[in-house]
């Protein structure tokens, strides 16, 4: 009997643990380990500051549901891991055997790389359900007294749709209240062009963003390096074409909200072992999710490293959006099962992307078959129904966790609200 372990229990650990469960039933051990008791769902993270959701409503309490599953739970903080002795290390000083390892981690936030950025410094974030309830006391600071908002990514960020989803969230709060005339808002991004979105844009999502943003009178800048943040103030490099200064910008405001970027985790870039990640700490895998140097270690989500889509004058990483991560965690399931049956893994995920970004009251979507390009399918389209979907895809996600279901569900139940061809 195996024991397959699952570091993380996010977006793509819960339901690496469902599907790894459904897969090889009783005949072999199922052990999920995450630092906190509960899920949280991150993409409703940016509707938490201005309270069209509460904390709690995006947690769901784990250790029933997995004990229900027939999965081992164990809610204690990684410290280390240690693949030639097939063991994590955890801050209470035991540890955890495996046969085989999925790192399912998420990322670290690298706040640290930007001097002021991030809640411990001048900008709330909403990477994280405590981060966004953070962030909601500062808005109620905020709307006591209102001014100039800035919110984008920061150079190196990979994930820059909870960005644009913020600044419209905001900007559509602020027109609810009547004082948006009371409020200068500025996006400050490191893409290259607005709507680049780390992929090199998805159709035409770079003219539906830059238009959305004239249609709000949002002023933008891109190519941007912030060099630090200071409190009220952020201080940003514009560069051009060929990464040369072209501009200075000292920008004001009352309430900020910036995307860090990413590294591994501490547990996993830190092993000191040859072979497992890349210098940021993102776990390396090749086509079949399976790290080339341990072959009974494979990784899913935002952790594992994937080259950026192209050069651009201010480093942009690749998002990892959840389509892309689905495919991963199924893929990765069959090619433990075919490992434990003494086969060699064969199944390759399709790393699509699929995303609904919700823009306050309208909204923005995109499909890339497969994310990176170049593409056999490449289609967007935007409107109150993206708004509407992502509601509903809210509420599908969360009824999976809670009810433990394992199938995916990104193809049969958003392709089929978007009105699109289903993807063969």
């Amino acid at each position: 009997m195996a024991r397959i372990v699952i570091l993380g229990a996010g977006i793509g650990g819960v339901p690496m643990a469902y599907e790894m469960q459904e897969m090889v039933g009783k005949e072999h051990d199922v052990i999920s380990i995450s630092d906190s008791p509960t899920f949280h769902f991150v993409p409703s993270n940016p509707w938490v500051p201005p309270k069209w959701r509460k904390p709690e409503d995006l947690k769901i309490e784990l250790a029933p549901i997995m004990k229900k599953k027939g999965i081992e739970f164990i809610q204690k903080a990684a410290t280390k891991v240690d693949p030639e002795n097939n063991q994590i290390e955890m801050a209470d000083g035991t540890t955890v055997a495996y046969d085989f390892l999925v790192i399912a981690t998420g990322p670290r936030l690298a706040f640290d790389e930007v001097p002021g950025l991030g809640p411990e410094g001048y900008t709330s974030s909403v990477c994280h359900v405590d981060h966004a309830e953070l962030a909601s006391k500062d808005w109620d600071e905020f709307m006591k007294n209102p001014g100039p908002i800035v919110v984008g990514a920061v150079q190196g960020a990979s994930c820059f749709g909870p960005a644009y989803e913020y600044l419209m969230i905001l900007e559509t709060e602020l027109r609810k209240r009547k004082i948006r005339d009371k409020v200068p808002m500025t996006f400050v991004t490191s893409e290259p062009y607005i709507g680049h979105l780390g992929l090199g844009g998805v159709g035409d999502t770079k003219g539906m963003l830059e238009s959305a943003l004239r249609d709000k009178t949002i002023n933008w800048v891109t190519n941007a390096k912030v060099d630090k943040i200071e409190d009220g103030m952020m201080y940003v490099t514009e560069v051009d074409e060929n990464s040369e200064e072209k501009q200075k910008h000292e920008i004001p405001f009352k309430h900020s909200m910036m995307l860090p970027a990413f590294t591994g985790i501490d547990a996993v870039r830190n092993t000191g072992v040859e072979g497992l990640t890349n210098p940021r700490g993102f776990v390396l895998v090749d086509k079949y999710q399976r790290n080339p140097t341990f072959n009974n270690i494979y990784s899913v989500g935002v952790c594992i490293a994937l080259a950026p889509v192209e050069k651009t004058p201010v480093p942009v990483g690749t998002p990892k959006t959840g389509y892309m991560i689905e495919s991963m965690v199924t893929a990765t399931a069959h090619n433990i099962k075919d490992q434990l049956a003494g086969k060699e893994p064969s199944d390759v995920p399709s790393l699509s992307a699929l995303c609904l970004a919700d823009l306050g009251d309208t909204g923005v979507a995109f499909l890339a078959v497969p994310q990176i390009p170049p593409r056999n399918t490449t289609w967007s389209n935007h409107g109150r129904w993206v708004h509407i979907a992502k509601i509903g895809f809210e509420k599908y996600f969360m009824r999976k966790v809670r009810k433990g279901i394992s199938e995916p569900f990104y193809e049969r139940m958003l392709l089929k609200i978007m009105g699109v061809v289903r993807l063969k």
